[in-house]
């Protein structure tokens, strides 16, 4: 999957004056490390610690990374933000760094040996403690999301937002129209009376280089600014639907990861498969809508295909699902 740039270019000048003014001599010179699609992230040292600056547009997700990292116990490495701020016109964060090789980059017996971790991690962060939150979907840095209920926060992935603006209209100027999104649609309202109404954390990116795995398993789970309110099975659709994109990452090491798992950690979830069929068609329809709106066709269209087998498929019933679930 490939990273797009920001959609504002940053001024390569940018890092080394804020860092300059923020911390004088005290840092090193920052040095380029990641580009995201919201960010870009450049390493240096500050008081002789590693760290991590990351610049963006968006300043809500540094604050979202700070209110997990605040909230996380041991189970769930999360880096603390130790500033975060504005200058120029653009947010930044600094981050305590966390070692690791992302996710989407480790070989397929790799990333077999990592998922018990993240399993792990993602059931810790199920555990956080939401007290004083409210709502469901995703989340501003108050701890409000916008949904009364988890299936109203899924149904509204067919209206466009701020950050990802245009998609119909693009959609039906490219001749592949809205009939893709109305049947998605149509097909997730249909699976809705078998979601539950549980409200954890969901982390809701976990690649594009969000986590971080060493020898002993999962070092660090980044970027938190696409995060939700409601059912952390999410979590497990958004693997299993990009599973496929990674052409050495074997399926059926994911499906025995989660069995095995669902299995040891309680009973197998209730409707687990038709709330991964629900989740897996809204993590499509969101994908088709972010590539629409940025003009990545080849992608729009492979989604596009999903939506469709999924939406023609009974409820519950997709080869994207675990057989023996």
């Amino acid at each position: 999957m490939p990273t797009p740039p920001l959609p504002t270019p940053l001024p390569p000048s940018f890092a080394p004056r804020l860092v300059r003014t923020l911390y004088g001599d005290r840092a090193t010179e920052p040095r380029p490390l990641a580009s995201g699609a919201w960010s870009q992230a450049y390493a240096l040292t500050l008081d002789g610690a590693e760290v991590v600056l990351r610049v963006g547009a968006h300043g809500e997700d540094f604050a979202k990374d700070e209110a997990v990292a605040r909230l996380a116990g041991p189970g769930l490495p999360v880096p603390p933000v130790l500033a975060r701020g504005e200058a120029e016109g653009w947010a930044y964060a600094v981050s305590g760094r966390v070692r690791g090789t992302a996710l989407d980059d480790l070989s397929g017996e790799a990333v077999a040996r990592t998922l018990p971790s993240l399993l792990r991690a993602l059931d810790a962060a199920a555990r956080v403690d939401l007290a004083g939150t409210s709502g469901y979907g995703i989340w501003t840095p108050d701890g409000r999301a916008p949904h009364a209920s988890w299936p109203e926060a899924l149904l509204a992935i067919g209206t466009e937002t701020p950050r990802v603006p245009g998609w119909r209209a693009a959609l039906v100027d490219s001749g592949i129209g809205l009939g893709p999104v109305e049947a998605g649609l149509s097909a997730l309202a249909a699976l809705t009376p078998c979601l539950p109404d549980a409200r954890r954390l969901i982390h809701g990116d976990l690649l594009s280089r969000n986590v971080l795995a060493g020898e002993a398993g999962i070092t660090g789970v980044l970027d938190w600014g696409n995060a939700l309110y409601g059912d952390p099975l999410y979590d497990a659709a958004w693997l299993l639907h990009w599973w496929p994109w990674y052409p050495g990452w074997r399926p059926g090491d994911l499906h025995a990861a989660l069995l095995t798992h669902w299995r040891a950690t309680g009973p197998t979830p209730a409707h687990l498969r038709e709330r991964l069929h629900a989740y897996l068609l809204h993590i499509a329809l969101d994908a088709l809508a972010y590539c629409a709106s940025r003009g990545r066709w080849d992608e729009v269209r492979a989604h596009v295909g999903t939506v469709l087998t999924l939406a023609s498929a009974g409820g519950g019933e997709s080869v994207l699902i675990p057989a023996g679930a």
